[in-house]
C-alpha cells in the first residue's frame, strides 16, 4: 500500500495473479525437463516455491533453500546470500540462519537488516532492534528506511513495556514446514 514494504510473511496471497503463477509454472516445468539447470531456472523454482505456499506457513522453506544452494553454482552474488541466510534460517531456525550470514561480509548491504531478522526470530530484541536502527541509516531508499525504522521502533515498543525483562522477549513459535518436495 502506497508505496510501502509488505514483507512476503504478511501478503494477502489471495491478491496474487494465480493465472499467471500457473503459466510460470508450466513455463518452469517444461524447462526443467530439458535438465538444463541455470541461473534463471533456479531463480523461478523459488518463485515457485513461495507460490504454491496458500499462506508464509507452509513455504517449503527446507526445499527453497536447497535451491538457493543450486543457485549459488550459477550466481554467487551477496543478495543470493543473504536470501539463503533467510531460507536457512527459516527451514532449520534462525541460529542456523545466522551461522549462514557469518559468509557475508560486515558492511554489505541488507546484511543488517538480514541478522535483524534472524536475531528477532531468535528472541533476541535488542539485538534485533539494533540492527534495525543500523541497517534503515544505510537504507537506500525511503521505502527501506521507514520498514526499517517501524521494526526498530516496534522491538523498542515491546522492550521498553518490559524493562526487567533478560531482553529476550516474544521468542516466537515459528512454523516448521513438512519437509516435502513439491513436483514442478
Amino acid at each position: 500500500p502506497d508505496g510501502e514494504i509488505v514483507p512476503l510473511a504478511e501478503q494477502d496471497r489471495s491478491r496474487w495473479d494465480t493465472a499467471m503463477i500457473t503459466e510460470g509454472v508450466g513455463i518452469l516445468q517444461r524447462t526443467l525437463a530439458r535438465d538444463r539447470l541455470g541461473e534463471y531456472q533456479a531463480q523461478a523454482a523459488i518463485a515457485a516455491l513461495h507460490d504454491d505456499a496458500a499462506h508464509a506457513g507452509e513455504t517449503d522453506w527446507p526445499q527453497i533453500a536447497s535451491w538457493y544452494d543450486e543457485l549459488l553454482r550459477f550466481s554467487g552474488g551477496m543478495v543470493v546470500l543473504l536470501n539463503r541466510a533467510v531460507a536457512i534460517g527459516e527451514a532449520d531456525g534462525p541460529q542456523a540462519g545466522l551461522t549462514a550470514l557469518d559468509g557475508v561480509a560486515a558492511g554489505t548491504p541488507r546484511r543488517d537488516a538480514v541478522a535483524a531478522h534472524l536475531h528477532e526470530r531468535a528472541g533476541d530484541l535488542a539485538t534485533a532492534a539494533t540492527l534495525y536502527s543500523t541497517a534503515a541509516r544505510a537504507a537506500t531508499n525511503q521505502a527501506e528506511m521507514f520498514h526499517l525504522t517501524k521494526q526498530a521502533a516496534r522491538l523498542n515498543r515491546i522492550l521498553a513495556e518490559n524493562p526487567h525483562s533478560d531482553r529476550h522477549l516474544c521468542r516466537r513459535t515459528w512454523f516448521q514446514p513438512q519437509h516435502r518436495t513439491t513436483e514442478f
